[in-house]
């Protein structure tokens, strides 16, 4: 058998325990990723009892019981806590989502709660979130015109519709860090929410730099680095396709150059 041995920082290690199940009405366990880079310790898995009868049913309403009742130093995002802005994306159970609107199990497994997967960390539940929006800023996620128009610039119903499963996007990066491609060439390949901007963009039909944008796409490891694997459908928290959205884009290309 292969003996490997993994990196400093790899394992994660067993961590404190804090509180007991005898002292909940409503005992609920949650295991939590801490790591400090100032401690200069490896992560660990910090053990949580709260009492569920003294909380909201989310798993983000857990975790601002434990930082203002039990522990105050871990750290992670929120917001509007409405499933909205994207902040609290985490990976819960396994799987990449919004903690404000994922809820708690109501059975007595322990919860599991990480940073999303294959990002750096910043600190316990907080990635860093710098080359995922590098990529979206790199789609010019803004209209583009020929010429500055002199009126408003009217949109059909029929085409106003053609945006709807693109536009909701909220920028979690849940589907971008579930993406084998991504994990595997995040440097240049885009990831699926860069991408699926992209196309928002380019079905819009006031925008005029559609054919500037395809080309932009379709450098390498652009759109054809997908491999349509469907992971970032199975975890958008908005219940968006960007494997279609790209597809789509691919269809444009082919057809446009063909």
């Amino acid at each position: 058998m292969v003996d490997l041995t993994l990196p400093p920082g790899s394992r994660v290690q067993p961590g404190r325990q804090w509180g007991e199940p005898s002292a909940a009405a409503r005992p609920q366990r949650l295991d939590v990723y801490r790591w400090n880079p100032a401690d200069g310790g490896e992560p660990r898995l910090d053990t949580y009892w709260i009492d569920r009868s003294r909380c909201g049913p989310m798993v983000l309403d857990a975790l601002i019981f434990i930082r203002n009742e039990i522990d105050p130093t871990l750290v992670f995002r929120r917001s509007c806590r409405e499933g909205i802005c994207g902040s609290c994306s985490m990976n819960i159970d396994g799987s990449n989502g919004l903690a404000c609107i994922t809820a708690m199990r109501e059975d007595d497994r322990a919860i599991r709660i990480y940073p999303l997967p294959h990002m750096r960390v910043i600190r316990d539940l907080v990635p860093d979130l710098s080359n995922f929006f590098r990529h979206y800023h790199a789609t010019e996620p803004w209209l583009h015109r020929s010429e500055m128009p002199e009126r408003e610039v009217p949109q059909s119903p029929e085409d106003r519709a053609k945006l709807d499963g693109l536009y909701e996007c909220i920028l979690c990066a849940c589907c971008s860090s579930a993406c084998p491609s991504y994990w595997w060439n995040s440097d240049v390949f885009p990831g699926p929410a860069a991408l699926l901007q992209a196309e928002r963009w380019m079905a819009d039909s006031r925008d005029t730099a559609t054919a500037e944008r395809l080309d932009r796409a379709a450098e390498p490891m652009g759109m054809f680095g997908c491999r349509q694997i469907l992971n970032c459908a199975k975890v958008c928290p908005k219940g968006l396709n960007p494997a279609k959205a790209i597809a789509e884009m691919r269809r444009h290309y082919l057809t446009r150059r063909s």
